[in-house]
């Protein structure tokens, strides 16, 4: 059994907290569209990055949708 590659693994993870962090907090303090703030905040933590992703790109109102 080979070792964890540890130094690998750890500014993926570290880059993947910082990522949801920016989308919850970005979530906390703007309107959204599509779905309530609480479903976007689920997409987020359950499917890291694709759901940021997806809300950053769908799921955040803009100035121009206002």
């Amino acid at each position: 059994m080979e070792a964890i590659p540890w130094a690998a693994i750890v500014p993926l993870l570290v880059l993947a907290v910082g990522f949801v962090g920016y989308c919850l907090f970005d979530l906390s303090r703007s309107e959204v569209r599509h779905l309530p703030k609480w479903a976007w905040a689920l997409v987020c933590l359950l499917s890291i990055p694709v759901g940021g992703i997806v809300y950053l790109l769908v799921g955040r109102e803009t100035s121009a949708d206002r």
